[in-house]
Formats: C-alpha cells, sequence, structure tokens
C-alpha cells in the first residue's frame, strides 16, 4: 500500500536572503586585487627579472660601447641614465598589457563580475603593483648606473622632484598599457601593441640631443611626451637648464592618465558587462 504524506509548508525565505549582497567598500576591494597583483608578480619573478635586466644592459652597451663615440670626455653616462630610467619603465609596465589581457581571456573577469565588487578595483590592483613593481626596478637601475660612474648633483630637494616625476610617469604609462590590455584580442596581442610604446625613448632626447636628430625626426622628438619627461628628470638629478619641460612633461603625464583611465573604464565596462 502506498502512503501518500501531505508536504509540509515551505520554509519560509528570510528577509535578508532577499536582499542583494552589499558591495564591498572601495579601499578593500582595492586592497585585495593589489594584493593578488603583487602576489602574482612575486610568482612571475623572470618577468621582473627581464625589466630589469634589458634597461641594464641597454644603459652598459650606450655607456662603454657608444659612449666613447658621443661623448669622448667620459660623461655620458650622466646624460644617458634618465632615459634609461624611463626605459626601464616602460619595460616593466609593458608587462601590466599582458597580465591585464591574461585576466581577460582566462574567464576570470567572469567570476569577478558575480562578486559585490567594484569593477575598477580590477584595473586599479594591476596599476598599483606595477607602480611598486617599477619603482623598485628604477631603484636597482639607479644602484647600477652609480657603480658604473653615474655621478647627480642634486640635493634632497631635487631627488624628490625626479622620484616624483618618475612615478608619475610610470602612473601614466601603466595605465596606458592596462587599457592596451584590455584592448587587445590576447595576451599575445596585447604584448605586440604595447611593444610599439617602448620605441618612443629612442625617438627623444634620451640617448642624443634633439638638435643632432634630422630635421623631420627633431619635431617629433620635441613633440612627444617622453623628451620633456626626460628632460625634466635630468634637471633634478643633474642640474641642467628645465626651461618649460616641467611643464609639458606634467601636463603629457595627467592627459594620458586621464585619457587611459576613461578608455580602461569604457572598455572594461563593455567586455565585462559591469556599470
Amino acid at each position: 500500500m502506498t502512503v501518500i504524506t501531505a508536504a509540509g509548508p515551505a520554509a519560509p525565505v528570510r528577509s535578508d536572503e532577499l536582499r542583494p549582497r552589499p558591495r564591498l567598500g572601495a579601499l578593500t576591494a582595492e586592497a585585495v586585487f593589489i594584493r593578488r597583483s603583487l602576489t602574482h608578480s612575486l610568482r612571475d619573478g623572470e618577468a621582473l627579472l627581464m625589466a630589469i635586466m634589458l634597461p641594464v644592459m641597454l644603459m652598459l652597451l650606450f655607456t662603454f660601447v657608444f659612449g666613447g663615440a658621443l661623448d669622448p670626455s667620459g660623461g655620458y653616462v650622466d646624460y644617458v641614465v634618465p632615459g634609461i630610467i624611463l626605459l626601464c619603465a616602460g619595460f616593466g609596465a609593458s608587462s601590466t598589457a599582458l597580465y591585464v589581457a591574461r585576466d581577460m581571456s582566462s574567464g576570470v573577469i567572469d567570476r569577478f563580475r558575480t562578486m559585490p565588487l567594484h569593477a575598477g578595483a580590477v584595473l586599479t590592483g594591476h596599476v598599483v603593483a606595477s607602480v611598486v613593481r617599477n619603482l623598485l626596478a628604477t631603484a636597482v637601475v639607479i644602484g647600477v648606473a652609480v657603480l658604473v660612474g653615474f655621478r647627480p648633483t642634486a640635493d634632497l630637494a631635487g631627488w624628490l622632484g625626479a622620484i616624483g616625476m618618475i612615478a608619475l610617469y610610470i602612473l601614466a604609462i601603466t595605465w596606458l598599457f592596462a587599457a592596451i590590455g584590455l584592448a587587445a584580442g590576447s595576451p599575445d596581442a596585447a604584448s605586440g601593441y604595447g611593444f610599439i610604446l617602448l620605441f618612443l625613448p629612442y625617438l627623444s632626447s634620451a640617448f642624443v640631443p634633439v638638435e643632432t636628430l634630422p630635421e623631420w625626426l627633431q619635431w617629433i622628438a620635441e613633440n612627444q611626451p617622453v623628451t620633456p619627461v626626460i628632460e625634466t628628470i635630468r634637471s633634478f638629478l643633474m642640474g641642467t637648464p628645465m626651461e618649460d619641460s616641467g611643464w609639458w612633461a606634467l601636463g603629457w603625464c595627467l592627459a594620458i592618465i586621464a585619457f587611459a583611465a576613461w578608455w580602461g573604464a569604457w572598455l572594461f565596462r563593455r567586455k565585462a558587462g559591469r556599470r
């Protein structure tokens, strides 16, 4: 015989289960993703090592191989180090495009979409971690430069000004690389697109004075962001005339940050479906 029992009343749904989960605070979300990106950086020690070794090798190449021809007095290392610092920043920041593109293509962003956090926290984590990595790499490069003969004349105020300019440039180019990583269709494409930006220091006053370049190239060197940034750092460290380079460097960096942050936020909302 089959016994049919009446189903009991359904358990009432608690009101707190119907309410949407609150979003994490902005600082909490950003801190989580900064720690995540820094952890990935420590695990990817080879990328950090290459970001340091490549600029150091270029500095040694230009100092000991080309330096005698460019400046027979032996002071070429003092001229070239500010440009090498920006090369170091570029190499280090380029990995941000790869990390962001990898997150977008691996599906981890879809998991983040289900969490009550701010969409911009993901990008902020990558950018802040990259700035920290690049400042450490820059310190190593400057230390090696001192070992091979770099003798800056800056006082404390000059060093603080140079560090501030370097940090602002790193922040600007890192945001730009993060946006490139979002725009790219794959990590390989992101690496290729970002590599184009690494040529800008070669078309500036990083290695030779602008006036020694061909006339058509002088216009490019004078009207791109790297030249005023280099001249500003060179002025802080070596006491050369700054003129209006400082204002141009500040304006370029702030404009790049504003554009890259807006572009990156738009791309993230478009690709990840977040508001």
